[in-house]
């Protein structure tokens, strides 16, 4: 029996590096997607290159949706929570694109990881969550990590500050409408079906600003699209074998990669007012998953008792 449990300890812990080590490369892949984002706006609006980054999406998606045929479509009373998703990532896309063509790369993916803090106010608002003191303090310790990344007063906040709180209210808004649909759609058919109602959404801005891109920018953005599929899909294989409150500190191993990449393709050091605001945002939002995953092990543990 000693030897099954340390045998089921051993799996846990690969398991867990495993988890640790897909965390990583997802966050490499994103913050690899902000640099060719802000690359490719060079020669195309980011509106452009926001509805290549998901028509691509979609061409990458086709094979999948070919194979899963009706299983694939979602459940009537779905399609509006499908839509409402839709139309607010929308604005969340078009607002972290322009961003990464107004500001340090850095600075801007430091400011987006303020979401889970949007999240917890939002979960309370729509969802009726309850909060306790201790998640309050940590939300009000990241906002107050993102004041120093900001500095009002002592600087000028920039509209490409702004546009990335937007996109952190709404991609946190994106996040509650989620947990909607996981409990009844099969989480590769929730990714095709938003790129599929996201892609039209996406050209209405897009045409007011269009210009056919070049063959080597057509190339950027197909690689740029197979970055957000690679990096979705280690993401989620990631969270199937670890557990999240485990899995967040490594998420921002996409701040550090977006510092290098800022530092070696465009020349951006960031100061050190934006680590230690960074820094705070950080250690808050790894607060609040951990504690997010112990109130719903708490719940289980009061169900299966309840059930007993």
């Amino acid at each position: 029996m000693a030897g099954l449990g340390g045998s089921a300890a051993g799996r846990k812990q690969g398991d867990a590096l495993t988890g640790a080590l897909l965390m990583v490369f997802a966050s490499a892949c994103w913050a690899g997607m902000a640099g060719r984002i802000r690359h490719i706006s060079l020669e195309l609006h980011p509106f452009e290159v926001a509805f290549f980054r998901t028509f691509f999406a979609v061409v990458l998606m086709t094979p999948w949706l070919i194979r899963a045929g009706r299983s694939a479509i979602p459940p009537r009373q779905d399609w509006g929570i499908f839509g409402l998703r839709a139309g607010i990532h929308l604005v969340a896309m078009l607002s972290w694109f322009m961003a990464l063509t107004m500001m340090p790369l850095a600075e801007a993916v430091a400011l987006f990881f303020t979401a889970p803090f949007f999240a917890t106010i939002l979960a309370v608002i729509f969802l009726g969550e309850i909060v306790r003191m201790r998640r309050w303090a940590a939300v009000a310790v990241g906002f107050a990590g993102a004041m120093i990344v900001l500095r009002p007063g002592a600087e000028e906040i920039t509209l490409g500050a702004l546009l990335v709180l937007t996109c952190a209210v709404f991609g946190a808004g994106s996040r509650i409408s989620v947990r909607f649909l996981t409990a009844r759609s099969d989480a590769n058919a929730i990714v095709a079906i938003h790129f599929i109602l996201l892609t039209p959404m996406v050209l209405v801005p897009a045409l007011f600003v269009w210009q056919w891109p070049s063959w080597d920018a057509l190339g950027w953005m197909g690689a740029l699209a197979g970055l957000g599929t690679v990096g979705h899909i280690a993401l989620t294989r990631a969270y199937a074998i670890a557990e999240a409150s485990h899995l967040a500190p490594f998420d921002f191993t996409q701040l550090l990669v977006a510092a290098a990449i800022g530092y070696f393709l465009f020349a951006e050091v960031p100061d050190e007012w934006t680590w230690i605001g960074s820094a705070l945002i950080a250690g808050s939002a790894i607060y609040i998953a951990r504690r997010e995953a112990m109130v719903q092990k708490q719940r289980k543990a009061a169900v299966a008792a309840e059930q007993s």
